[in-house]
């Protein structure tokens, strides 16, 4: 997996947290059998900057914990028809995951679990959505979750 970690947090993000970041997009990305070409972004950003981004792209005028942006959705109309020698060479950029560590914070003492937990959760959680998981459906629920819940057990983060 090929990771960009941003980081636009006030204080600066902790090392262990970009490491914990790290480590779970790699696993998820193995548990997925992504290529190991594949390309993702997290940004961590406080809770004023993801609710400017909630509002603009959702609507939504308060602070989210995590927001995905695909690259691709099955909807899209604008792809590049290549063919599948050219396609193969290229990277598979999955898009971009964005976490408010204030929430990480809230929602790790509300849930009173570890932070590490909660923010494994939403990274997990984020990316899972890039890689078409959702969980309108009842039947998509539960898939997604289980899914989640493998991994972060996996990594050792278990409720």
């Amino acid at each position: 997996m090929d990771l960009e970690l941003f980081d636009q947090t006030q204080d600066g993000a902790q090392a262990s947290d970009l490491q914990l970041i790290r480590d779970l997009i790699v696993l998820a990305g193995k548990e997925l059998q992504l290529r190991d070409d594949t390309e993702v972004s997290v940004t961590l950003m406080n809770n004023d900057d993801i609710q400017k981004i909630n509002e603009q792209y959702r609507g939504v005028d308060r602070p989210t914990d995590v927001i995905s942006f695909a690259m691709h959705d099955d909807d899209d109309d604008d792809l590049i028809v290549m063919d599948d020698e050219l396609a193969a060479e290229m990277p598979l950029n999955l898009g971009d995951i964005m976490i408010s560590v204030d929430k990480v914070d809230e929602q790790a003492q509300f849930l009173q679990h570890s932070r590490e937990r909660e923010l494994g959760y939403l990274v997990v959680h984020g990316f899972l959505h890039l890689n078409g998981y959702d969980h309108l459906q009842p039947a998509d629920e539960k898939a997604m979750f289980q899914l989640q819940r493998k991994i972060l057990d996996d990594y050792g983060l278990a409720k």
